[in-house]
């Protein structure tokens, strides 16, 4: 079982040799440089859309077949 998220969670990457700030949070995601204050930030509603509409627009979780999962994906996915 996955633990919900209901804080703010901070974690330092490196990306083409200089360090961000990846902010995970309960509204979305948000990277910034380090030592910056702006950064790219995008809400759990946009992230899902954009993921919906690169597959067709059926949402990853939606599964016609209505069990849980695993195999292979049905015919012409």
């Amino acid at each position: 079982m996955a633990t919900k998220l209901d804080k703010t969670i901070r974690r330092e990457i490196e990306i083409d040799g200089r360090s961000y700030t990846l902010a995970i949070s309960p509204e979305g995601v948000r990277i910034t440089r380090k030592g910056f204050r702006k950064g790219c930030e995008l809400d759990w509603r946009r992230l899902l859309a954009a993921s919906t509409a690169e597959d067709g627009g059926r949402p990853q979780d939606e599964n016609p077949k209505g069990n849980r999962g695993g195999g292979a994906p049905p015919p012409g996915v």
